[in-house]
């Protein structure tokens, strides 16, 4: 029994690092076209998780809320902070604080 327990465990832990891949990817090309789209430079070409919690979505599913802090630069000399929400694999919201004013789009 121990050791049934111990693969679900490596299995969970196998699936939850490797969806956290993918929402990581989605939104760092979330960033990355919302940067450009608005003709500022997405930095590091990163995002780092801030928020993590177990919700549920529009069809009462429950999927992994991941919040995303990363940093961008409008003229190459300075950093600003954003932020982008996912649910599982979907974008909600992408935060961008523009002249100091805070700039974002929902995207339910």
């Amino acid at each position: 029994m121990l050791e049934i327990t111990g693969l679900l465990l490596v299995v969970a832990a196998g699936w939850l690092w490797l969806d956290s891949v993918k929402a990581r990817d989605g939104a760092i090309f979330a960033c990355r076209r919302a940067c450009d789209s608005e003709g500022l430079q997405f930095l590091d070409d990163s995002v780092s998780v801030s928020r993590l919690k177990v919700e549920r979505d529009d069809e009462g599913v429950l999927r992994l809320r991941r919040v995303y802090d990363f940093e961008y630069s409008d003229t190459g000399d300075n950093r600003h902070p954003g932020s982008i929400v996912m649910l599982g694999h979907r974008v909600l919201a992408l935060h961008l604080d523009l002249h100091g004013e805070s700039a974002g789009q929902s995207l339910h």
